[in-house]
C-alpha cells in the first residue's frame, strides 16, 4: 500500500503530496483523512493521508510510514473539500487550511499535545461472593441501582476501604475518559414566539434561498428566531452551527442554549482552554453534539447532516480572519452549505454589511424582518451632545448633560454602560516643550499610557517600557499626556461618583481565562453600577436594569482613515443604544460627538438603518467601493525597507500589463508602515470583472514563495486598509 500525504510545512513551495510505503502492521489502520507520522528530509513530520493507492507514480525508493496518529478520522471527505476549495479561494497552503480547521491538540505540528483527561471510576462484579464487613456492605449497597460509580460518588468512603474491595474482586477500579466541560441541564426554557418571530421563522423555513438575512432591530428576539429555527431542524434529523463574535459569546448565550438543547450542545472559542477544545471537537466529531455554538473557527465543526449554519451580528469584522488563511466565516458557511440539501445560511443583524443588505435587495439573499421590540418595548431616546459647546462646562472627558444622567440613573437604583472605544489611561504621551511623542521601536506607531501598570504599551507588537522622567528629547521635565482611555474614564468616574461601583470591561482587564463571564455575571446580579469598556460592551449583552447607554466620544471610529470608518461608527452606536431599555423601564441614550451632523452619527440617533445604507451607498458608488466594486489589498513586506518597495512597484509593473479591467491604487506605504521591525506596502486592486485575477495573483504568490527577503500577502475582500 502507497499513501499520498501533505505534510505539515505550510510553505507554498511544498504545498503537494509526497508518497510514502505503508508497512503491513498498519494497513489495516490506514484512512484518508487520518494522521500519521513521516520522516521528510532529515526530520519527522506529522500530516494528513489524502490519498491511498496500489503504487507511486514516481521512480523512487519510497519511504515508510513511521505510525499513524489517529483512531478515527480527523477530516473527513466535505472538510477535506473544503480546504481545496479554501486554499484556492485565498490562495493559500493546503496545509494551512486544514490546519485551522482544527483544535491545536490535533493540528499537524510537533511538541507536546494535549492528552484526553481520565477519571477513576469503579465497577461491581456481582457475582462474587465473599464475607464482607458492615462497613464494605455499605459501599456495595451504593451500587444497588449503578453498576458503576465515579470516585468522587464515594467520596465518603476512604480509598484503603475501596482498594480491599478491589483486592477481593467486588470492585474494579478503571479509568473513564470524561470531558473537561459539562453542561447544566437543570434549567428549562419556556419559548412563546411573537407573530412577528413566527412569520421570520416560517419565511425561513419555506422560502427557496439558501442564504436569509434576518434584518431586526436590537431586542426584536433574533436568538428566539435561531432557537426555532435550531430546534425545527433537529426535528428533521439536521443539525446547525451558530456564530457568535467573540465579544457577543457570552454566558448569557450559552445558557439560552443549554436550557432549550441540554447537553447536546458544544462550545468552541478561545476563552476554551486547549484540552476543553480538544474535548468539545471531540464530541462533535463522535455525533454527540447537535448544535455547536461558538466563535469564527467554529464553522468549520466536524457536525454531519447540516440543516442551519446561523451568523448572529453578521456584520461583525471578527468573522474575517486576518492571518493566513484569510478566509471570511460567511464564504465558508454559504460554501459548506452546498454539500447538504436543503442546508440554509442565516445572516443576523440589527446593522447588516452594506454589502449583505445590497445582495438582499438584489434577491440574491431572501430579506426577513423584525422591524419591532419585543413585546412592543420602545426604542430607547438618544439624545446627541454636541461637545464644540458642552467643552466650556464639561467635567474632564463628561458633559453635565451625562453626569445629571447618571446620578439619576444611580438614584433610581438602575444601571449604566458606558462605551469609549479605545483602551488606556491615554493615547499618547508627549512634550509641552519639544513635542517629541514617545513610539515603538519596533513599530510606527505611538505607545499607549497604561496608569495602572505605569507602562507605555505599543497596541500591536506588545513591546511596553516605563514612563520617562523627563522628555528624552529635550529633556525636559515636561511631558503630559494627551488623549484618552477607559483607564482615565474609570478614574474620573470614581472622582464624580464616588459611591458608584464601575467594571471596566476592556483587552488588559479580560485577559485572564473566565474574567469576561465573571464581570458579566457580576454586573447581571447588579454588584455594579457602571460598566465600562471598549466593543466588547456594544453587542450581545442583555441586561433588564441597564436604562442608560453613554458614549463618551461618537467620533473615535469617525477617525480611521478607511472608507468603512462611517459604517464602522453607525453600526457601533446603533449597537450600543440597543443595549438600553430591553425590559419594561424606558432606555436612555446618550452621544457625546463633536460630529453631530455626520450622517453617520445622525442616523444612528434616529435608529434609521435605511436612510444610512441609502446616503453610504452613495458614496460608495461614487468612489468605487464595495458593494459596487471587489478589493484585493496587495502587501509585500520585508525587514529592508528598499527591498520592499522595490518588489512591490515589480508588483505594480505586473497588474498593469496584466490586469486591464482592474483599478490599481499605490504604491503607498501601509497604514502601520512598520511593524514588529518590517517594513511594508501595499497595493489595492478594485475591480468588477477580471477574469484572469487569480492566474496573475496565483503566479505572484508562488514566485514570492521563493524569495526569503520579502514576503507577499493577498487579502481578497480586505476588511480594512
Amino acid at each position: 500500500m502507497v499513501i499520498s500525504v501533505l505534510v505539515e510545512i505550510a510553505n507554498k513551495n511544498v504545498d503537494k503530496l509526497f508518497d510514502y510505503k505503508v508497512p503491513s502492521s498498519l494497513e489495516d489502520q490506514i484512512k484518508i483523512g487520518l494522521r500519521v507520522l513521516v520522516p521528510f528530509a532529515s526530520r519527522t513530520l506529522e500530516g494528513f493521508v489524502l490519498k491511498i493507492k496500489e503504487k507511486s507514480e514516481e521512480d523512487v525508493s519510497l519511504k515508510e510510514v513511521l505510525a499513524v496518529l489517529d483512531q478515527n478520522v480527523i477530516l473527513n471527505d466535505e472538510l477535506l473539500d473544503l480546504g481545496k476549495w479554501l486554499a484556492k479561494k485565498t490562495l493559500s497552503s493546503l496545509i494551512s487550511c486544514y490546519q485551522v480547521m482544527l483544535p491545536k491538540a490535533l493540528k499537524a505540528k510537533k511538541g507536546s499535545q494535549v492528552s484526553k483527561k481520565y477519571e477513576k471510576v469503579y465497577v461491581i462484579h456481582r457475582e462474587v461472593s465473599c464475607p464482607l464487613t458492615e462497613g464494605q456492605k455499605e459501599i456495595v449497597q451504593c451500587f444497588e441501582k449503578k453498576d458503576a460509580l465515579k470516585r468522587g460518588e464515594l467520596s465518603s468512603f476512604s480509598k484503603a476501604r475501596l482498594d480491599t474491595l478491589v483486592k477481593k474482586g467486588v470492585l474494579e477500579e478503571v479509568l473513564e475518559e470524561v470531558y473537561r466541560l459539562q453542561y447544566d441541564t437543570t434549567q428549562s426554557y419556556d419559548l412563546s414566539l411573537t407573530e412577528e418571530q413566527e412569520k421570520a421563522v416560517e419565511e425561513i423555513l419555506q422560502g427557496s434561498s439558501s442564504c436569509y438575512l434576518l434584518h431586526g432591530v436590537t431586542g426584536s428576539g433574533k436568538t428566539e428566531v435561531y432557537m426555532e429555527l435550531i430546534a425545527m431542524a433537529l426535528k428533521a434529523g439536521k443539525k446547525s452551527i451558530m456564530l457568535v463574535p467573540e465579544i457577543s459569546l457570552t454566558p448569557q448565550m450559552l445558557k439560552r442554549f443549554q436550557a432549550r438543547f441540554g447537553d447536546r450542545i458544544a462550545a468552541l472559542h478561545s476563552s476554551l482552554s486547549d484540552g476543553e477544545r480538544y474535548d468539545e471537537w471531540r464530541r462533535i466529531a463522535r455525533g454527540e453534539v447537535d448544535v455547536v455554538i461558538g466563535a469564527r473557527s467554529a464553522v468549520f465543526a466536524p457536525l454531519k447532516d447540516l440543516g442551519f449554519i446561523i451568523l448572529d451580528e453578521e456584520h461583525s469584522d471578527s468573522y474575517k480572519q486576518e492571518s493566513i488563511p484569510r478566509y471570511d466565516a460567511r464564504e465558508v458557511a454559504l460554501k459548506r452549505i452546498q454539500y447538504y440539501p436543503k442546508a440554509k445560511v442565516v445572516l443576523g443583524s440589527a446593522t447588516p454589511t452594506l454589502e449583505s443588505y445590497a445582495r438582499a435587495k438584489k434577491h440574491v439573499f431572501q430579506l426577513v424582518e423584525l422591524p419591532h421590540r419585543v413585546n412592543g418595548r420602545r426604542l430607547p431616546t438618544v439624545t446627541l451632545i454636541d461637545m464644540n459647546q458642552e467643552i466650556k462646562r464639561s467635567k474632564g472627558h463628561f458633559s453635565s448633560t451625562l453626569l445629571e444622567a447618571l446620578k439619576e440613573c444611580f438614584e433610581r437604583e438602575e444601571q449604566a454602560i458606558l462605551l469609549l472605544n479605545r483602551r488606556g489611561y491615554s493615547t499618547v504621551i508627549s512634550c509641552r516643550n519639544c513635542g517629541y511623542v514617545e513610539k515603538c521601536p519596533h513599530c510606527d506607531i505611538t505607545l499607549t499610557y497604561h496608569k495602572s501598570s505605569k507602562m507605555l504599551r505599543c497596541h500591536y507588537c506588545g513591546y511596553g517600557t516605563p514612563i520617562p522622567k523627563v522628555c528624552p528629547s529635550c529633556h525636559e521635565d515636561s511631558l503630559q499626556d494627551l488623549g484618552v482611555g477607559t483607564e482615565k474614564i474609570e478614574e474620573e468616574l470614581k472622582t464624580f461618583f464616588p459611591q458608584a461601583r464601575v467594571l471596566r470591561m476592556d483587552v488588559d482587564t479580560m485577559s485572564r481565562k473566565g474574567a469576561h463571564e465573571k464581570m458579566i455575571n457580576s454586573f447581571q446580579k447588579k454588584e455594579a453600577d457602571i460598566l465600562l469598556g471598549t466593543q466588547m460592551v456594544a453587542k450581545g449583552l442583555d441586561f433588564a436594569n441597564v436604562t442608560l447607554v453613554g458614549v463618551i466620544n461618537a467620533d473615535t471610529s469617525l477617525m480611521i482613515p478607511d472608507f468603512r470608518s462611517s459604517e464602522v461608527t453607525f453600526d457601533l452606536l446603533s449597537q450600543v443604544a440597543g443595549r438600553s431599555g430591553r425590559s419594561e423601564k424606558e432606555g436612555r441614550v446618550y452621544f457625546q460627538t463633536y460630529n453631530k451632523d455626520h450622517y453617520a452619527i445622525r442616523y444612528a440617533k434616529e435608529n434609521n438603518y435605511l436612510k444610512f445604507y441609502q446616503e453610504e451607498m452613495k458614496i460608495r458608488k461614487m468612489m468605487k467601493y464595495p458593494p459596487y466594486y471587489y478589493l484585493v489589498l496587495c502587501t509585500l513586506a520585508s525587514k529592508n525597507q528598499e527591498e520592499a518597495l522595490k518588489e512591490t512597484k515589480r508588483c505594480e509593473k505586473v497588474f498593469q500589463k496584466y490586469l486591464d479591467q482592474t483599478i490599481l491604487l499605490g504604491p503607498t506605504p501601509a497604514s502601520i508602515f512598520k511593524k514588529q521591525n518590517i517594513y511594508r506596502y501595499q497595493l489595492i486592486l478594485k475591480y468588477q470583472y477580471q477574469d484572469n485575477l487569480y492566474e496573475v495573483l496565483g503566479k505572484l504568490v508562488d514566485y514570492y514563495a521563493s524569495n526569503y527577503k520579502v514576503k507577499l500577502e493577498i487579502d481578497f475582500h480586505p476588511l480594512h486598509l
